[in-house]
């Protein structure tokens, strides 16, 4: 059991280590391609992708008050997004009732894919 334990200790800091390592690498390839203003490209055999999305950050304050049964903050206990816009797609929370207790994110999403 100490092997595994210490095999796993090894393979979390080598995970850390990596996604770091990702991180940098992501920034990097997003500023060049912001740079060139390229949504898509390709670059040595890899096709290069920027998705812009807008995600929901929600306030927990305003969000608790804007809810019209104190029972469906219990759904939810903590703002998870995808719980929200789910509650609200279901008509649970009505939309306009929660539409000032978010604001909207640009998020850009990188995939590479080899060609």
């Amino acid at each position: 059991m100490e092997t595994k334990v210490k095999q796993y200790f090894k393979l979390k800091a080598k995970q850390k280590e990596l996604e770091q390592e990702l991180a940098e690498l992501r920034r990097d390839i997003v500023a060049y391609c912001q740079e060139k203003e390229q949504q898509e490209t390709v670059i040595g055999g890899y096709r290069v992708k920027l998705v812009t999305q807008q995600r929901k950050e929600y306030d927990d304050d305003k969000l608790y008050s804007a809810l019209p049964d104190p029972e469906v903050w219990r759904l939810l206990s903590k703002t998870d997004p995808a719980k929200v816009t789910a509650l609200a797609k279901l008509n649970v929370i009505p939309e306009a009732a929660i539409a000032h207790t978010y604001e909207l994110k640009t998020v850009t999403l990188l995939h590479v894919d080899k060609e």
